[in-house]
C-alpha cells in the first residue's frame, strides 16, 4: 500500500472558493471520502466550499469544468471505480484521469485527485477515511488542491 509516505500538508482555503464534487456510486466509500475533506477543509478554515454530487467518474471532468467558470479556486474530485469484468473500468478510469488533467492545465486551476481507482472493495474501503480505513484519500485530495492553489 502507497499510503505509508503520504505527506501530511498544512494547508489555508483563507479567501478561497472550494467545490467538492463527488459521484453517486458507491455510497459507504464516497461517505467517508467527502467526510475526510469535509474535515480537511474545516481544519483549513474554509468558509466558501460548494459540494456536488454527479453521476459517476466519467463526468468529474466535466463538472470540475463547469465548476471552475464558477468561480473555483479549487476543485476536489471524489470517486470510487472498482474493477470489473469488463474493459469498462480502463476506459472510465482512463478518461476521468485524463480529462482531470486536461481541466486542471488548461484552467490553472488546482484539482484535488481524489479519484479512487482500486481492484476491489476493501481496497476502496481501506483507502476511504472511515473509522477502520488505513488511509484518508478525500482529507489528501483537500490537502494537494490548497496547496497548488496557494503556490
Amino acid at each position: 500500500m502507497s499510503g505509508s509516505g503520504a505527506p501530511q500538508l498544512a494547508v489555508s482555503a483563507k479567501g478561497k472558493k472550494v467545490f467538492v464534487i463527488s459521484t453517486s456510486w458507491h455510497t459507504q466509500i464516497m461517505d467517508g471520502l467527502v467526510a475526510g475533506a469535509k474535515r480537511e477543509l474545516e481544519k483549513s478554515g474554509a468558509v466558501n466550499v460548494v459540494y456536488q454530487v454527479i453521476p459517476g467518474a466519467f463526468e468529474l471532468p466535466l463538472a470540475a469544468q463547469k465548476a471552475i467558470s464558477k468561480g473555483a479556486d479549487a476543485v476536489i474530485a471524489l470517486g470510487v471505480v472498482i474493477q470489473g469484468e469488463t474493459p469498462h473500468f480502463d476506459y472510465v478510469c482512463n478518461s476521468a484521469t485524463d480529462g482531470l488533467t486536461r481541466v486542471q492545465l488548461d484552467s490553472g486551476v488546482p484539482i484535488g485527485f481524489g479519484l479512487l481507482t482500486v481492484n476491489n472493495e476493501k481496497e476502496a474501503l481501506d483507502r476511504a477515511g472511515l473509522e477502520d480505513s488505513k488511509e484518508d484519500k478525500g482529507a489528501e485530495a483537500v490537502q494537494a488542491a490548497l496547496y497548488m492553489s496557494n503556490l
